[in-house]
């Protein structure tokens, strides 16, 4: 396909006390550069960028990372960590008996410590899911922009995944919260090879929406779900020195 996925972008007030947080959780490094903070990915594992965000409640969590568990001894660790970096339990409903364990990170982001001996997550590593609200359509949508086959399909749900596997990108299917502000959390493309026009022209035909161009370049669009998502320039790869997750 003609996008890659270099990252899944979430706005913060602190990005870089979220990206440090996120960095030594996941044992990668930090890339400083103009947009933000941003932990590389690869062909398997899903990148993060933290950027700067706006003011007030982060409002609809549409997004949120599923973490995996070797054991219940990894899944504690994962828990005891998170609660010394700075992250905090999260009360969304969830019952007694559910094995899995909800928390948040710095920036009020959720997310999930997974039980071990989850069959859907075996073998996708640790940061094993995102998932996110969303229709099948846009499922659908996904699989065709970064070329991920489909490795869930029913009853409105769907999955992808990188053909040499790792993170899973889910989503959940109807119903779907009501979107009532712009995202701020959001996929973050950039052109394969070449210019930015051809994959410019290929995600519109695949249903994307034109919202904005932005004074770098980067040209912000909406999924058939009305979920932003931005395409940066062929001059906007990360730059900038590593910093060791702290």
């Amino acid at each position: 396909m003609r996008s890659r996925l270099l990252a899944v972008t979430f706005e913060a007030q602190d990005p870089a006390r979220a990206a440090q947080f996120w960095a030594a959780l996941l044992g990668r490094e930090v890339i400083e550069d103009a947009a933000g903070a941003l932990l590389p990915g690869d062909d398997a594992q899903l990148g993060l960028r933290f950027v700067p965000g706006r003011a007030g409640q982060l409002g609809a969590n549409r997004m949120h990372l599923h973490l995996t568990s070797a054991d219940l001894d990894e899944q504690q660790h994962t828990v005891a960590m998170t609660l010394k970096l700075g992250g905090r339990h999260l009360d969304v409903g969830q019952r007694p008996e559910d094995e899995h364990v909800v928390l948040a990170d710095p920036a009020g982001y959720e997310f999930c410590v997974i039980e071990p001996g989850n069959a859907y997550l075996a073998g996708c590593g640790f940061l094993g899911e995102l998932t996110c609200d969303g229709t099948r359509e846009v499922g659908l949508f996904w699989s065709k922009v970064l070329g991920w086959p489909l490795v869930w399909d029913q009853d409105e749900e769907t999955a992808i995944q990188s053909p040499r596997g790792g993170t899973k990108v889910a989503w959940a299917g109807p119903p779907v919260a009501l979107k009532r502000e712009p995202n701020r959390q959001r996929f973050e493309l950039i052109p394969a090879a070449g210019d930015q026009q051809a994959p410019l022209d290929e995600l519109i035909s695949l249903g994307a929406t034109r919202v904005e161009i932005g004074e770098d370049g980067t040209v912000v669009l909406a999924d058939p779900d009305g979920n932003e998502f931005c395409l940066r320039g062929t001059d906007h790869s990360p730059a900038g020195s590593p910093i060791p997750p702290g």
